[in-house]
């Protein structure tokens, strides 16, 4: 699943954060919503512009994310 082709970022949609391409459907809500308890299923029948596709995307992005570090490690800090 290669993400670019779901995903893009545009200075002049949502002030640059990462968007499913062709909607204003941000990255951010979509994990905000899974979050919440929303189901994949949820997700879809709310928004019928995302599609099973899209999701699959997102979860790609953001392993890559992982990946790369761009998502703050916990690991390495202990609480006092």
């Amino acid at each position: 699943m290669n993400w670019k082709n779901y995903i893009v970022s545009d200075d002049n949609v949502l002030a640059g954060k990462p968007v499913i391409a062709g909607t204003r459907i941000s990255i951010e809500f979509i994990i905000d919503r899974l979050a919440s308890g929303w189901s994949e299923e949820d997700l879809l029948e709310n928004y019928p512009r995302l599609k099973k596709e899209h999701l699959q995307a997102v979860f790609a992005y953001i392993r890559e994310c992982l990946k790369d570090g761009l998502i703050y490690d916990f690991s390495h800090h202990t609480s006092s």
